[in-house]
This record gives C-alpha cells, structure tokens and sequence, in this order.
C-alpha cells in the first residue's frame, strides 16, 4: 500500500514588499475588498533564487468573520533570468472583530497566511516546477507592508 503521510522539501522562502497604503475598494457583498501591489523582492532556496517583479498582486477579501481570502499572481524571476508564474490562494486570520474594525481605519499589525502555491514556466531548467503540489506558510506585517512566506513542495 502507497504511504499517504505528507513531507515537505522546502522551495524557498519569499519576501516581498507591498505599496502603502494599500488600494481599498471597500465593503462589497462578500466582505471586504483590498488589493495589496507587490513592489519587489526577493526569493531564496536551494534550487530556486531571483527577484520578484513589481508586477503582482493580492486581491485580498476579509470576511466579516475576521478570515481573509487571498487571491494572488506573481512573477518570479531567478538569477538566471527564468520567468516563473506564481499565482496562489489561500487563508489569513486577522482575528474576531478585525472587519469592524477596518470599518473604523484600524488595520489589523499582522496575520498568519496558508497558501497553495502554483508555479509555472516555458523555461526548460524550470520544468520541474510545474509537476509540484506546493504550500506556503507566511506573515503579513501590514505596519511595515511586508510579507514572508516559506514555500515547500509535498512529497
């Protein structure tokens, strides 16, 4: 029988910078909108280094239940000039009572974020990339627009 247990290899871990103040859309029917613009970066692992582009962005929705719903696409580029798309969904818990209070102006400092990253590319070094089932784990410090992730495929 195949073991279904989960194991991580770590792909790298991200940092990126987002722009202050971020573009708030507002409340909409499902919670509240706010894009996050990524203005650069870097990326680091064993296999994988380079820069992120400033050309992405996380389309973000905090729920009236304090849970933010992302929706991001980045582009990667290695040291060796590889374009990789990143485009990942995932989970941020900003706490009970934080869509009160972005109704009020105050901003949550931070969250924990849980992604699933999807990595893709017409680089042929970079193959490799598209057959991964990937996850992240970050904090987003929203005083210093920053956020870190560390990536891992499953294995």
């Amino acid at each position: 029988m195949m073991d279904l247990s989960l194991r991580g290899e770590r792909l790298f871990t991200m940092d990126a910078t987002l722009r202050a103040p971020p573009e708030v859309i507002g409340p909409v029917q499902e919670g509240i909108r706010v894009n996050f613009h990524v203005t650069g970066g870097r990326f680091e692992g064993p296999r994988l280094q380079g820069k992120l582009r400033a050309v992405g962005q996380d389309a973000f929705l905090l729920r009236r239940d304090g849970m933010g719903l992302l929706e991001v696409l980045l582009t990667l580029e290695t040291d060796d000039g590889a374009l990789i798309e990143a485009r990942y969904d995932g989970l941020g818990d900003f706490g009970a009572g934080a869509y009160e209070g972005f109704l009020r102006g105050e901003v949550p400092p931070s969250a924990e974020l849980h992604t699933f990253p999807r990595l893709r590319t017409a680089h042929p070094d970079y193959q490799w990339l598209q057959r991964l089932a990937c996850v992240g784990r970050g904090q987003v410090d929203l005083l210093r627009s920053t956020v870190r992730y560390e990536v891992y495929a499953l294995g």
